[in-house]
């Protein structure tokens, strides 16, 4: 028990509170709903439930995750948070179908709304505390990526440095980014319906944004999937080559790997030095570059390999 505490206490905080915000908002959804009828109110809560849901398993995928490797899992536990996120996105998915398909029903036969009032109400604080909890998930994102950045620029900055942000962070963003739009849309569809005979306003509402809950179901499968599998991470290859290339003593690279494993970073790497080294002197150069290497952020493990210089540059800038 004590071990899982000190676990939890390193789960990625954004879902976290992401979890505990999009809770108390589908409580207060699903009164609004209760109350009034409102299928765009349906839709939201439906959101907000999948929402909790999956931010509450992704912060305990996070937590988990960040286990110290065993005699039975040496590799450790990295990939556990791709695995709880490829789960969690099925809740997800199944919310997004009911959200649709209870949307469609009201396109087909649209009814009127009552508790006008209460559904803008609701709507409006809501869509308040998912901008809110986007805000927190940009600042993140550009707090792991070491960008300083204000204003507008601090939602192009993270939009554009999503692709390098931990999984966890990048499913609230997501997600939030999502609840928020559609928030707005069915505040909307509640307006036109309320104001005009276009009732079916709030069922377009509701598939547009069960629509929207299946985009981001699809791209968190598809980037948790590669995940799961191991994927490359070129752009710290990049950086890691040409970090070892700056050694007075490594004459080339023949090959570099990176491989990302939820938030962890495993690096292998073969570097070509003067064949009349010592093996004292190899060793300090390995132990050089390990202490440079592992002061990137994510890298947990590094295996260097030797090979004597062939004169055939390998590695390109």
């Amino acid at each position: 028990m004590r071990e899982l505490m000190v676990l939890l206490k390193k789960g990625n905080k954004s879902a976290l509170l992401a979890a505990i915000v999009n809770a108390v908002i589908a409580i207060i959804k699903g009164v609004a709903y209760t109350y009034t009828g409102n299928v765009a109110m349906f839709a939201e809560t439906m959101h907000s439930l999948g929402d909790t849901a999956n931010q509450f398993f992704v912060f305990m995928g996070s937590a988990l995750s960040k286990k110290a490797p065993t005699e039975r899992f040496p590799n450790g536990f990295g990939r556990l948070v791709n695995l709880v996120l490829l789960g969690a996105v099925l809740i997800v998915g199944i919310m997004a179908f009911e959200t649709i398909k209870e949307g469609y029903h009201h396109i087909i036969d649209p009814t009127e709304s009552k508790g006008f009032i209460l559904n803008i109400v609701v709507l409006v604080a809501a869509t308040i505390l998912e901008s809110f909890v986007l805000f927190r998930a940009m600042k993140e994102i550009l707090h792991d990526c070491e960008i300083h950045t204000r204003g507008i620029d601090l939602f192009v900055q993270s939009l554009a440095n999503l692709g390098r942000a931990k999984p966890a962070t990048k499913l609230v963003f997501m997600e939030d980014l999502v609840a928020t739009i559609g928030g707005l849309l069915a505040i909307i569809s509640v307006i036109l319906a309320h104001f005009t005979v276009f009732h079916q306003a709030e069922g377009i509402a509701s598939v547009l944004i069960g629509a929207m809950m299946f985009f981001v179901v699809g791209k968190v499968f598809l980037d948790n999937a590669a995940g799961v599998i191991g994927q490359a991470d070129e752009e710290m290859e990049q950086k890691i080559g040409n970090l070892v290339m700056e050694d007075p003593d490594v004459k080339d690279i023949q090959g570099i790997t990176v491989i990302k494993e939820g938030e962890d970073l495993h690096v292998e790497i073969e570097i070509e030095v003067d064949p009349k080294l010592t093996v004292a002197a190899a060793d300090d150069i390995k132990d050089r570059l390990e202490e440079k290497i592992m002061a990137e952020k994510g890298v947990v493990d590094v295996i260097i390999e030797f090979d004597e210089e062939d004169e055939i540059v390998t590695w390109k800038k």
